[in-house]
């Protein structure tokens, strides 16, 4: 019967499990069973189970049997183990008793908040042990065997250890897994209680797939997870470079290298040890490819060096060495600047080098700092530029009349004082150095981008006193200051920077009259007045002025001079003016065209059409009493105190120059560079005309990005009307009608050629909107001008005259008209040959435009292209076109070609004059060579002459002399080399369009010489139109990138915003689908970021932070993107910079409609023009 329990109590226990709720899986993976006490069955029904075996019976029968000859009958019944695993079980009682140290250990240590928990279930659970083993002592003591003895102490040793603890795992016990269980004699009510274990007994662990476990056991996965493991990968992984601890040490610059064992040579060459490897089986583990030395393998095995473990001090000191270097450097340094201003402290350049110096020593560790001290050291801008400001003092003590030091300081004054407290710095700057005239231009520009301080009326009376100033100092009537050289031509740059000013701020009926008194001023003067002073002789121009004879570009206009000679004989009558202006009049009632349009629209349309039509100064007539707009009216006082006298011809010829483009009409010059991004404000910089379908002849205008008269308008809108309405234009002609009067021969030539490239250009507007009917009509009128000019006796024999006259019949489509107008002035040239810079320039241009006729290389030889510039090379009579010139022919041309140009550039290696005044000769003679090697031989001949003359121009002797030649500060567009490279890069256009040609060559042209000239608008057109086939923006960004850190122009910062806005719309068509609404189908590239961060980088630049062109870019991009806050927020940003700019208003009320009357009355706060007030058109909308 006892056997039978013995077996009756194993199955329960195995039942037990069953009835906790474990899964055998759960126990193979934790590997322990749990055991239960239960009370045993009455009845014997299991043995009518059929799951019963009668082999496990006998086996149970016997292992029992041997037990129970071990115990005395009066022992209780207990479960034991067998003979076998006893003889065993002392190894594992003794790794029991380590583990469990071990682990009571582990938990003082972490979870010393459980031990009186673990303590009180520990002795709960002995206690029982104790008494059950207690029973065994007792109830043994009659047997007599040592045998016993022995097994019954091993068997309570046991008892005692599985009981002490509350969990055993078999991985604490190295002994056999098949009957190692644990004893629990408290029976756990809560896994009746409740549906699940106690998560805390449970193993944590994630399922991998989603199968069933136990189906398939290749789909299934369990991974156990451990928190601490997690918490030591998170704080083993390496930092990133944006990390504090990187950026400190990127930050910090290099250190240099030398070699221990010779000091005193510092380029010593270091050389890398080879040291034999003991172990070459791990070598070959980090070395599978053999291809690290054995210094490398050692590292990658993570061993020292062998020298590094011989001298532990040389290894000390090169652990120690960086941070010694990097201080002793920077300490170097500080100590040097000290020395040289100490020693010369009027050395200025010293000076500013020690102020620029505070930066780099910001950047790497404090060399005065103690380690704690390097460690918590923040790189404040404040303190650096708190340094910078000691030192500028320090340096002015040492230099008071030092302008260039004032002015640093002040810079660095503008980020902690208040604007009025800067303009009292400034004043007292300009009362200490009145004569100076480039402190008064940034005195100026600061004046007008103040907007807490900015009128219209301030800023112009500033620019009036500044010119009386600078003329007092002139006439010499400032006895306390010295002229300063350049003064005369510094002056006229403030003259036309006061006139773009009030032309931005809408004030254009001001800025024409300062042209037409200050041209009235200078070229018509009376002999009478010309010794008196500046100040003198505007007394003596009031009274004229004022008098209501008709000025420059009206219609009866003699000049000052005239007037007072005919005043000093008694005066004439006054002629009575034309009223043609019904025309006029009648426009303006009908300004609304449509009511429907909202209120704002409305308000723009009028505005800009009468900003195109009243931009001339209101007159006086008999049939009008009074002006509608009293802003029309230009009275004496708001000009007199700009008039200047101009003495140098040349800087006579820029005010002309610049009055004419100050009206639209191209030109051959530049802006001042004072003035030339202030006045950029109009986004047809980057606009080439014809450039894609006829590269060779594609015009390119000097001053792009600069509006003209009469056109303010807006980003989306663009420019409506091509040149001026009816009064504009006669304004125009009366203008060139009484220049003509003031000059003669090359002069008046160039005048001419300015007015029929002015009319080009209307025809090339015409071209670009497709306009038909209104090119009909325009081409009339430019033809029969140039045919009027032509007439001339004195332009009869021009062959710039003929060449324009050709040329714009060919852009009208008179293909045989125009090759005979050619052929007309290339046989009346004469025999000049390639000696004659204009009939160079003139069959330069006639072949031009025959390549562009064809459509590839095979038979050009025979092309009409080959003749003319053969004839042009044999210096004889020319003879049009008949057929194929001759083989022969083409021979002594090319030789002659060669022979002029080496010739000419043998002439012009030394500093020679000539070479300035034949720059235009030499840009046409290489053009004529190259496009006949193309024609003859090939694009690498072509390319080949290029390069030759490119290397010669290149030297720095001649271009220091051409440089020399403009003295006067104006210049000439495009220069020898530009002109060169222009011509170089557009033949590689062109060959590119007509046949299969690499890209290569093109990028590397263009990059040279943008690395050279990086503000030549026409090569930067160029590089971005090739660059937008190009698929890998990496090579544009990294060159756009090197070009704005080593120039301050501000052409790459508009060119590399522009192809990135271009690559933009690209993928946007790509990404977009073409039908129904458009919804983008790929996430954004990041290139918006990319274009705001090159705005942002490019407003913060000395030449972007008071550009209108580029503040009007940005604001239109965020408004493309629907960003309404931000966008708002840019333009009070811009309004701070750039307060006078009326096209930055107008944009914002287009962007920004529900605002109109917020804009408004901001502009009429800042005096700003308002042609159409709300009041006058809330009149206009009852009518």
């Amino acid at each position: 019967m006892l056997n039978y329990c013995t077996q009756l109590s194993d199955i329960c226990c195995k039942f037990s499990c069953l009835l906790t709720g474990l899964t055998p899986d759960f126990k193979k993976q934790n590997k322990f069973v749990l055991i239960s006490r239960f009370s045993l069955p009455t009845e014997l029904d299991w043995l009518s189970n059929p799951s019963f075996s009668t082999e496990d019976a006998l086996l149970l029968h016997q292992r029992t049997t041997e037990i129970a000859n071990l115990i005395p009958e009066r022992s209780p019944l207990i479960r034991t183990t067998s003979r076998s695993e006893l003889s065993g079980e002392s190894d594992a009682d003794e790794s029991l008793k380590q583990s469990s140290k071990k682990r009571k250990k582990k938990k003082k240590k972490h979870h010393h908040y459980k031990k009186t928990k673990k303590k009180t279930k520990g002795d709960s659970s002995s206690s029982e042990s104790d008494l059950d083993t207690k029973n065994i002592k007792d109830k043994g003591t009659g047997s007599g065997r040592n045998y016993e003895k022995e097994a019954a102490a091993n068997l309570d040793k046991k008892t005692s250890n599985l009981t002490s603890n509350r969990f055993v795992w078999l991985d604490d016990i190295q002994a056999s897994t098949a009957e190692t269980f644990r004893i629990d004699k408290k029976p756990d009510p809560a896994n009746w209680a409740y549906k699940s274990l106690y998560r805390g007994d449970i193993a944590r662990y994630k399922r991998r797939g989603e199968s069933c476990l136990g189906i398939d056991a290749k789909k299934q996965c369990i991974t156990w997870d451990s928190s601490a493991s997690k918490r030591k990968q998170l704080q083993n992984r390496p930092e990133r470079y944006f990390t504090k601890n990187n950026v400190k040490l990127l930050n910090t610059d290099g250190i240099p290298v030398c070699n221990k064992s010779s000091p005193s040579d510092s380029t010593a060459f270091i050389p890398v040890f080879q040291i034999e490897t003991d172990d070459p089986s791990d070598t070959t583990e980090v070395n599978p490819l053999g291809i690290y030395d054995p210094s490398t393998t050692e590292w990658l095995q993570g061993k020292g060096c062998k020298d590094a473990e011989r001298d532990p001090v040389n290894t000390q000191r090169t652990i120690q060495e960086p941070g010694i270097n990097a201080n002793s450097i920077l300490m170097a340094k500080v100590e040097e600047h000290n020395k040289k201003v100490r020693e010369n402290p009027r050395d200025i350049n010293a000076w500013m080098e020690f102020v620029s110096f505070q930066d780099e020593l910001m950047r790497g560790p404090s060399p005065y700092a103690s380690k704690g001290e390097q460690e918590v050291r923040r790189k404040s801008l404040k303190l650096i530029l708190e340094k910078k400001l000691a030192i500028l003092e320090r340096a002015i003590e040492s230099n008071p009349s030092s302008v260039d030091l004032k002015l640093a300081r002040l810079k660095l004054c503008t980020e902690f004082w208040e604007p009025p407290a800067l303009i009292k710095e400034w004043q007292k700057l300009i009362f200490l150095h009145p004569n100076n005239p480039e402190l008064w231009k940034k005195y100026l520009l600061f004046c007008q981008s103040q907007f807490t301080t900015f009128s219209v009326s301030k800023i112009n009376s500033l620019y009036g006193k500044c010119l009386t100033t600078l003329a007092a100092v002139q006439d010499g009537s400032m006895v306390s200051h010295p002229l300063l050289p350049g003064t005369e031509e510094a002056m006229l740059a403030i003259f036309i920077q006061q006139c773009h000013f009030l032309r931005q701020a809408g004030h254009s009926e001001k800025a024409v009259s300062l042209f037409q008194a200050l041209i009235d001023f200078t070229f018509f003067k009376p002999d009478s007045v010309k010794d008196l002073p500046t100040r003198g002789q505007v007394e003596f121009f009031e009274p004229f002025w004022d008098s209501g004879e008709p000025r420059i570009g009206e219609k009866g206009a003699r000049g000052w001079k005239a007037w007072m000679h005919q005043q000093e004989k008694g005066g004439w009558i006054a002629l009575k003016p034309d009223d043609d202006d019904d025309e006029e009049e009648i426009d303006e009632d009908q300004e609304i065209k449509d009511k429907t349009l909202p209120k704002w629209h409305i308000w723009l349309d009028i505005e800009y059409s009468r900003e195109a039509r009243h931009w001339l100064p209101w007159r006086p007539k008999e049939t009008e009493e009074d002006c509608d707009d009293p802003e029309r009216q230009v009275l004496f006082d708001d000009l007199g105190p700009s008039l200047i006298r101009l003495s140098d011809p040349d800087l006579q010829c820029q005010l002309l120059y610049s009055f004419l483009q100050f009206l639209g009409v191209p030109c051959t010059s530049k802006l001042f560079p004072s003035n030339l991004y202030i006045a950029m404000d109009e986004n047809n910089v980057f606009d080439s005309v014809l450039s894609d379908e006829k590269p060779l002849t594609c015009v390119h205008f000097p001053l792009s990005g600069f509006s003209s008269i009469g056109h303010m308008d807006t980003m989306l809108r663009g420019r409506h009307h091509i040149g001026h309405y009816k009064e504009g234009e006669e304004f125009i002609q009366n203008v060139f009608h009484v220049l003509f009067l003031l000059f003669s021969g090359k002069e008046k030539s160039n005048l001419s050629i300015c007015w029929l490239q002015y009319e080009i250009s209307k025809v090339l507007q015409c071209l670009q909107r497709k306009k038909k009917k209104k090119l009909k009509a325009q081409g009339r009128k430019s033809k029969k001008l140039a045919k009027n000019l032509l007439k001339a006796p004195d332009n009869r024999n021009d062959l710039s005259l003929w060449k324009l006259y050709a040329y714009l019949e060919w852009l009208l489509g008179n293909i045989d008209d125009a090759r005979k107008v050619f052929d007309t002035a290339l046989c009346t040239a004469g025999t000049g040959g390639l000696k004659s810079p204009q009939l160079c320039s003139l069959a330069l241009l006639y072949a031009q435009l025959e390549v562009e006729l064809l459509e590839s290389l095979e038979g050009a030889v025979t092309s009409r292209a080959v003749h003319i510039l053969t004839k042009l090379a044999e210096s004889g009579p020319y003879v049009p076109y008949s057929g194929q010139v001759l083989s022969v022919n083409i021979l002594k041309a090319r030789k002659t070609y060669e022979h002029a140009l080496q010739d000419y550039l043998s002439k012009t290696a030394g500093c020679d004059q000539d070479r300035v005044n034949d720059a235009n000769q030499l840009v046409n003679l290489v053009g004529c060579y190259a496009l006949f090697q193309y024609l003859t031989v090939g694009i690498d001949a072509a390319v080949l002459i290029y390069a030759q003359t490119s290397e010669k121009l290149e030297a720095p002797g001649p271009q220091k002399c051409e440089n020399g030649g403009e003295n006067f500060g104006i210049q000439n567009f495009p220069t020898a080399l530009e002109a060169v490279t222009l011509l170089h890069t557009n033949l590689l256009r062109f060959h590119m369009k007509i046949s299969v040609y690499p890209l290569n060559p093109l990028r590397e042209a263009l990059t040279e010489a943008l690395k050279r000239y990086p503000s030549n608008q026409s090569l930067w057109r160029s590089y971005i139109h090739i660059q937008r086939k190009s698929h890998s923006a990496s090579k544009a960004r990294r060159f756009f990138d090197g070009v704005t850190r080593s120039t301050n122009s501000l052409e790459p910062w508009l060119f590399a915003i522009r192809a990135e806005q271009m690559r933009k719309k690209l993928i946007e068509n790509v990404q977009r689908a073409d039908v129904g609404e458009i919804h983008s189908t790929i996430p954004e590239t990041g290139l918006t970021n990319r274009i705001v961060a090159l705005f942002e980088h490019a407003i913060q630049s000395e030449n972007g932070t008071h550009c209108p062109l580029l503040w009007r870019m940005y604001l239109n991009f965020l408004a493309s993107l629907e960003k309404k806050e931000k966008s708002k927020g840019l333009f009070y940003k811009a309004l701070q910079n750039c307060p006078w700019a009326k096209v930055l208003y107008l944009d914002a009320i287009e962007y920004f409609p529900d605002h109109l009357q917020e804009t408004l009355d901001l502009m009429t706060e800042k005096e700003l023009r308002v042609r159409v007030p709300m009041e006058e058109l809330d009149l206009l909308l009852e009518v």
